[in-house]
């Protein structure tokens, strides 16, 4: 991304445009000056006019996607919290989940003059999220549903007659110029009753940010479905139940807390504390499996769980951001004991809450896809 200029030795010299773009990498990237070369030095100071500055000229010359990267960078390689700490900074940044995994971690220092800036912030990340995977997420819901009452022996108006006929095309009679179905495909009477309970255990350690803003903004789409009865529960090495807040993604991020330690334990004892119907009842667990409580408990836990007729399931992570870093041993543990471990991007995790519904092999669905 270096471009250069007439002192790297090629003799040619930048256009007033590549020579701004050049400034504006070389204060993130450039390391100190080389002897006798006289080179640039990176660095943005601590001065809150040049970094507004820095922040128009990256929106001004480089594509959103690299201006989050550089915005990444420049919180990570330069400690510039105060792009997040001041709101005329905090609204000249590019949003992006990256970004809002941040502020949540930062969300106890945060100024209150900051705050509501910070909530708009997140406000369009969540709005663009929804967008993007909230219909796909309702639709394999509902379908997976609809299979799961599915009946062989409906009643005349539960007929699905598409794929009745589908299923009896071979019976096709030529006398008759119709379909004879010898058996009937339809569904159950359609009802407002919960079909499925959906706890997510969500690990709000540090290293799971992007996983939370995801799991926050899945949360409130399956809690606006009737026929699930979703709970949300954030843990470290604390507990806390954001179910009340369910309706507004927003809120419910803003009650987490990132960046303490972990007690998966600890968190799979109050969920198993809220089942009621464990035939129904799916259990996503959305954690690295880095345990600081008692492991053995944990297992045992487990365990009890499954013996129950609860459909437990662990996500490593629920990122775009390649593969996690994640305890092996625990996740062969919990493979021994009929509960999948993998990672799982957004956008397949519609479908793997359609899976699961169904109780498909979630095993086999995982290695179909992209998994550590």
């Amino acid at each position: 991304m270096v471009l250069g200029g007439a002192e790297d030795g090629t003799g040619q010299g930048l256009s007033e445009q590549d020579a701004a773009m050049d400034a504006a990498l070389a204060s993130l990237y450039d390391g100190q000056p080389e002897q006798g070369r006289g080179r640039r030095t990176g660095g943005l100071g601590g001065s809150s006019p040049r970094v507004a500055r820095w922040l128009g000229d990256i929106r001004r010359y480089f594509p959103s996607t690299v201006v989050q990267v550089m915005q990444r960078d420049a919180v990570q390689r330069l400690g510039l919290t105060q792009l997040l700490l001041e709101p005329e900074l905090l609204g000249a940044v590019e949003p992006d989940v990256h970004l809002v995994g941040t502020l949540l971690s930062l969300n106890g220092v945060l100024p209150e003059q900051t705050r509501e800036t910070a909530r708009q912030v997140v406000r369009t990340v969540v709005d663009e999220l929804e967008r993007r995977l909230a219909e796909r997420t309702r639709a394999a819901v509902r379908g997976a549903l609809d299979r799961a009452a599915r009946t062989h022996r409906p009643r005349l108006s539960d007929v699905d007659w598409a794929r009745t006929i589908r299923l009896n095309l071979r019976h096709y009679s030529p006398e008759l110029g119709t379909v004879v179905p010898e058996r009937f495909v339809g569904y159950g009477r359609r009802t407002h009753q919960v079909q499925r309970e959906v706890i997510l255990a969500v690990d709000q350690s540090g290293s799971m940010a992007e996983s939370v803003v995801y799991s926050g903004v899945f949360g409130a789409v399956l809690a606006s479905m009737r026929s699930l009865a979703t709970r949300y529960v954030a843990f470290d090495t604390e507990v806390a139940d954001l179910t009340e807040h369910l309706a507004d993604p927003v809120d419910l991020l803003f009650g987490t807390q990132l960046g303490g330690g972990t007690d998966i334990n600890r968190a799979l004892a109050y969920c198993q504390g809220l089942v009621t119907r464990p035939e129904n009842t799916l259990l996503v667990l959305i954690s690295d499996l880095y345990e600081g409580g008692a492991r053995p408990e944990l297992l045992r836990r487990v365990g009890e769980l499954t013996a129950s007729g609860v459909q437990v399931v662990a996500l490593l992570a629920l990122s775009d951001s390649g593969r996690p870093s994640y305890d092996r041993d625990n996740a062969a543990a919990l493979a021994e004991l009929g509960v999948p471990a993998f990672a799982c991007t957004p956008d397949r995790f519609p479908d793997l809450m359609a899976a699961a519904i169904r109780r498909d092999d979630l095993a086999r669905w995982a290695e179909s896809g992209e998994v550590p």
